[in-house]
């Protein structure tokens, strides 16, 4: 009788979100705009989107949202988890291409990386795996200590605590989280795998923690911004709540192209809406959310950027400011690894009836979730810090991926991932603390021609070491009891291409390193936040660009340093703490914590 209310109970939970967020999903796209607005953002991703949400939310102000891509209610298979890689090099998707690298990516085809960025409302939110990370308390306080006042680990938290929503009941007490917010933070342990990667991380000496919380370093499930297994992305959850506010308007298909300055002053934005040239003037001010690719080159069409780079292009310089540098990036290895026993997730089991109405009636299992079930952090440099900022994370996936979306040689592919259906997991191995840095540069003065990026990816040798020292921890995982259990072993990982080295040693995992690492989808740093009197900075600490008013960047691509984790949960407070600055307001006060 407990076990059918128990039942009875879930399915109204599901019937009930289903209907209450029906009203969220539905298109929020405005057909007809005005010439001119209070504010107008560019871009309607991940920060851009709350921003534009959060300025609606006083009655005075007149908002335009402008989205390059299209409508996030138009296909579900943005909600559902599970289907994130299957967004990759589609109509929502940039499809962005680094630079052939000198350094890495020698497995790749042409020595390049594919970027997939978000070219939809909701922008990556609607494009990533979910995964809900901060960061490292010392990333803020670095950043506050290199002149960006306001931006401590203190006095970014009640940030983040704004838009959390917790749901995962271990954590609802915890003065790192808060209930209440719009995005739903869940957690996966939908496998059995799940429990053997946190004890095998017991094994490795390692504490259970909340990643999220006091101490970063150790292992945790994961924390998605999932809720009752839809994608909890920016666009759902924010845009879909302003549906009935008359004083927002959401336009997509609507490329800008350029900021019109006057007399060192943004006053609108020029666009390219379902193919037709169109300005869109700002009474107040320009706020750009277009992400740390879009964001640099359309600083750069404006005349925003380094003198000699927009000169050479025949672009009148506004301001000569260093847009494009400071490009940082993670990095990841995926180091496979095949099971005895079949307790993760195949293609079959995805796909299979008994999964879908699984998720169909409860929101729930293997499809509820984007593959991971579980995450660690490691500082693998030498401190004597109890708490640190991690250099090295593991992602576990529950999964041996048979397919290569990551443009990798053929060849190489071929001994790399398995036929499909094969038992079996990735460690991706993520590079936190990157010392190489890039830059982004303009390729032509048209809009439509994809900027230069050069990541310079593994040009210090730092970045191979830490990679190295991960490598060992992973090994160290694999020689666990609960590891062995499983009939987990390294042999996977013994490919041709590096072949004349002997397997596992330091030159055979630095060959590795070199093949096959590529990114983790996190680029930032190409709008460097600063003090007034930073050459390297692009913007100061309110957001606002230098040498021009009217004009701030709010993104990752204001990030001096990138943080130590997944980006999007922090972009998303740049978004909400963005949205105070411009408004002249402080919304947080009742969630500032003790520390």
């Amino acid at each position: 009788m407990l076990k059918q209310s128990a039942v009875v109970a879930a399915v109204a939970a599901v019937v009930f979100y289903v209907i209450t967020t029906a009203r969220q999903r539905g298109s929020v796209v405005t057909q007809h705009i005005l010439d001119e607005y209070d504010y107008v953002v560019v871009g309607g991703g991940s920060a851009g989107a709350i921003i534009a949400s959060r300025l609606s939310e006083d009655p005075g102000n007149d908002v335009i949202l402008l989205e390059a891509g299209g409508d996030y209610s138009l296909n579900d298979t943005y909600h559902v988890p599970i289907h994130f890689y299957d967004l990759q090099k589609t109509e929502a998707d940039w499809e962005y291409y680094t630079v052939p690298q000198k350094a890495s990516h020698f497995g790749m085809v042409d020595n390049r990386s594919y970027w997939p960025r978000g070219r939809v409302l909701g922008g990556s939110s609607i494009f990533n795996s979910m995964q809900y990370t901060r960061g490292s308390r010392y990333d803020y306080d670095e950043w506050a200590n290199m002149g960006c006042d306001g931006w401590s680990f203190k006095e970014v938290l009640p940030y983040f605590l704004k838009s959390e929503d917790i749901l995962i009941e271990d954590l609802k007490h915890s003065k790192y989280h808060n209930s209440g917010g719009y995005i739903g933070i869940s957690t996966g342990g939908v496998t059995q795998l799940a429990g053997v990667f946190l004890t095998a991380g017991q094994e490795m000496g390692y504490n259970l923690t909340d990643y999220n919380g006091e101490i970063q370093q150790g292992w945790s499930p994961m924390q998605l911004n999932i809720r009752n297994g839809v994608r909890s992305s920016s666009s759902l959850e924010f845009l879909g709540r302003c549906k009935d506010r008359e004083n927002i308007h959401i336009a997509i298909n609507s490329l800008a192209t350029k900021i019109a300055i006057d007399k060192k002053r943004a006053t609108g934005v020029y666009v390219i809406r379902n193919g037709r040239k169109d300005f869109i003037k700002a009474r107040k001010e320009v706020i750009v959310s277009a992400g740390a690719v879009n964001s640099p080159q359309l600083l750069m069409l404006s005349g925003i950027g380094p003198r000699s780079h927009l000169e050479t292009l025949g672009i009148r310089v506004e301001a000569d400011l260093p847009v494009g540098e400071n490009l940082q990036d993670h990095m990841l290895l995926h180091m496979f690894t095949t099971i005895s026993d079949d307790i993760g997730m195949t293609k079959n089991k995805i796909n299979s009836w008994t999964t879908d109405m699984q998720y169909r009636l409860f929101g729930s299992g293997i499809k509820s979730i984007a593959g991971v079930d579980g995450t660690s952090f490691f500082c693998t440099y030498e401190t004597n810090q109890e708490n640190c900022a991690a250099d090295i994370q593991f992602m576990m996936y529950s999964m041996y991926i048979s397919d290569n979306p990551f443009c990798i040689k053929e060849e190489i592919a071929r001994e790399y991932f398995a036929p499909p259906n094969t038992p079996g997991f990735s460690t991706v191995i993520s590079l936190l603390d990157p010392r190489s840095m890039g830059s982004i540069k303009l390729s032509s003065t048209d809009p439509f021609d994809h900027p230069l990026i050069d990541p310079r990816y593994l040009t210090d040798e730092r970045d191979v070491d830490t990679y190295l020292r991960g490598i060992r921890l992973w090994e160290k995982y694999l020689s666990t009891p609960s590891m062995k259990k499983i009939g987990a072993t390294v042999e996977k990982m013994k490919i041709s291409v590096c072949k004349s080295h002997v397997f596992q040693s330091d030159d055979y995992w630095k060959c590795i390193v070199r093949q096959l690492a590529y990114t983790v989808y996190h680029p930032a740093g190409t709008c460097k936040m600063g003090r007034k009197d930073d050459p390297t900075a692009v913007v100061d600490p309110q957001l606002r660009v230098k040498g021009i008013k009217g004009l701030r960047v709010a993104d990752a691509s204001i990030m001096p340093n990138v943080i130590s984790g997944n980006t999007n949960a922090p972009v998303m407070m740049i978004g909400e703490k963005a949205a105070d600055m411009i408004r002249g307001k402080n919304t947080v006060e009742h969630l500032k914590r003790q520390m």
